[in-house]
């Protein structure tokens, strides 16, 4: 139910003008056309992702970290410690791997769970086994997969045409960085999933929340925001998974406020003063609800992650709160005395999950620094075996070479000062909030100059980089609907720009994707793969 307001008496027929001078565009119609697209993409994104998904068949690079305390979480609640050639013992088949007891980790267990129960339903497939590399990598395969359906139905939403739509999830398909993370057992593709999950949940809340005032223009309580709601579930997820999705928690919440803010004044809504002014009906019925649906269900789905190490006995730091407590704790309900202690220790354990993180400088030779990471100067080389056969060749190599499509992230800086230029000149909402959710996966890493990070912590705003071509991409080829003398030829131009540009991707990631997918080719051919010496050395260049 809503409440509408009277007009107001010295503007008395704002509402209605104003909404309709600035329309909410209705999603394309019909709407299979924008789903058939969407699903397709993620197959064909799946098909890639699977084929081969078992190769190397063998732990590699941070799997040993994040495969095995997954099967820890399935078994016992919590990460555990295993035998020191626990990797080889599961490239033999062997499953018996624990040694010790509950062990310390640095990341929350979000994505370990999803890497957990793609294991496990991949284990009761006819043609599956658990904790193998198939197994262990399926989960993140599968959601690289469902990431591509929602950058479809993401950018349909916020650009209304198809074929841009359908643009975005193909370069998201072919970009070589989402590919390789979505083919071994990490967990930055998850992060990745429900960020742009959150973000989706975002637009559908705008838009309802902008039908709801073209029909109600003076309203104020607009009713339950559910798709807010669920955007701060997929939030929790995220963060549960990896902390850096706190930022995109930030932006989100600014996001959604900004926009709450923008509709009532595009209603009619203003300020005056009294119960109905624009800026008490804003922070009563959009900010505060939005601080809760988005921060306070975030934190509450965070916690609930932690819940097989609540009910564990033993979980790393499990008692510290029993063995730390002080008078007060001591003198409070034994009924209330275990939960305060609970969740003490849990704080105590994220202080030094963050200790662990503020204190990571350790040099590695594919370090880099995040103005790197948009140039692709320094990938990360996850695999490299100089000895296999099967080329054709006296001398084969295979390799797994994470690194973005570099055409792509190449445009995609071209159209964020693109972005740049539109949202500075027209307010436009969306080159706005493209750059704002780029910058909270972006931004934030240049304040840790001294800590290690790798080109996949760029992962999370890759969906918005997409987001920022297609936009340009739609700029150039202007709107079909307005029938500007220019237009034909307009249009034309922008459609030889898209074209190329959705050519030059496909072309660079077939070129890459032998590198990409650990295919065993000549080693003239890898060699001629690497463009440049940081993509086979690392931050040691040529050495």
């Amino acid at each position: 139910m809503t409440t509408t307001a009277p007009p107001d008496a010295a503007d008395p027929a704002p509402s209605t003008a104003r909404v309709q001078a600035r329309p909410q565009p209705p999603m394309p119609r019909p709407s299979w056309p924008g789903w058939a697209a969407a699903v397709a993409l993620a197959l064909f994104a799946g098909v890639l992702r699977f084929v081969r998904l078992g190769q190397p068949a063998e732990i590699y690079f941070d799997e040993t970290y994040y495969a095995k305390d997954a099967f820890a979480l399935w078994r016992f609640g919590y990460e555990h410690e295993t035998l020191d050639n626990a990797d080889e013992l599961l490239a033999q088949g062997v499953h018996s791997i624990w040694s010790g007891g509950p062990d310390f980790v640095v990341h929350p267990p979000v994505g370990k769970w999803m890497i957990a129960l793609g294991d496990q339903a991949w284990g009761l497939l006819p043609f599956g086994t658990s904790m193998s590399p198939e197994g262990w990598r399926v989960a993140s395969a599968l959601v690289g997969a469902l990431t591509v359906l929602l950058m479809v139905r993401v950018a349909l939403r916020m650009t209304r045409s198809w074929m841009l739509a359908a643009a975005a999830g193909l370069l998201l398909a072919l970009d070589g960085l989402h590919f390789t993370m979505s083919r071994l057992a990490m967990v930055d593709v998850f992060v990745t999933f429900w960020v742009l999950a959150a973000f989706a949940c975002l637009l559908i809340d705008r838009d309802r929340m902008r039908d709801r005032l073209a029909a109600a223009p003076g309203a104020t309580w607009l009713g339950l925001r559910w798709w807010r709601l669920a955007a701060g579930v997929c939030l929790g997820l995220a963060v549960g998974t990896k902390w850096n999705a706190l930022f995109f928690m930030a932006a989100f919440g600014l996001l959604t406020v900004a926009w709450d803010y923008g509709a009532r004044r595009s209603a009619g809504q203003r300020r005056g003063g009294g119960l109905r002014d624009l800026r008490l009906t804003w922070l009563l019925f959009d900010a505060i609800p939005a601080f809760v649906q988005t921060v306070v269900v975030g934190a509450v789905v965070y916690t609930a992650s932690w819940a097989g190490w609540f009910a564990s006995s033993d979980g790393y730091g499990r008692h510290w709160g029993a063995e730390n407590a002080g008078p007060g704790v001591s003198a409070l309900p034994g009924w209330l005395e275990g939960p305060v202690n609970a969740v003490r220790s849990l704080i105590h354990y994220h202080a030094q999950m963050m200790e662990f993180h503020n204190g990571l400088s350790e040099p590695h030779d594919y370090a880099s620094r995040p103005w790197e990471w948009v140039v692709m100067r320094i990938p990360v080389a996850f695999f490299y075996d100089g000895e296999s056969g099967g080329c054709g060749s006296e001398k084969c190599s295979s390799a797994i070479l994470s690194i973005g499509t570099p055409a792509l992230w190449w445009i995609g800086l071209i159209a964020l000062a693109v972005m740049v230029g539109w949202w500075a000149t027209y307010r436009d909402w969306r080159a706005g909030a493209v750059l704002l959710c780029t910058a909270a996966g972006w931004l934030p890493w240049f304040a840790y100059p001294d800590r290690t990070m790798f080109v996949f912590y760029a992962l999370p705003f890759l969906p918005f980089i997409v987001l920022a071509i297609v936009l340009m991409l739609g700029l150039a080829m202007g709107d079909g609907e307005k029938g500007a003398a220019y237009l034909p030829a307009r249009r034309a131009l922008g459609g030889v720009l898209f074209g190329v540009v959705l050519l030059l991707v496909i072309a660079n990631f077939a070129f890459l994707y032998p590198v990409l997918s650990a295919e065993s080719i000549p080693y003239e051919q890898w060699a001629e793969r690497m463009w440049f010496d940081t993509w086979i050395f690392g931050s040691g260049g040529g050495g």
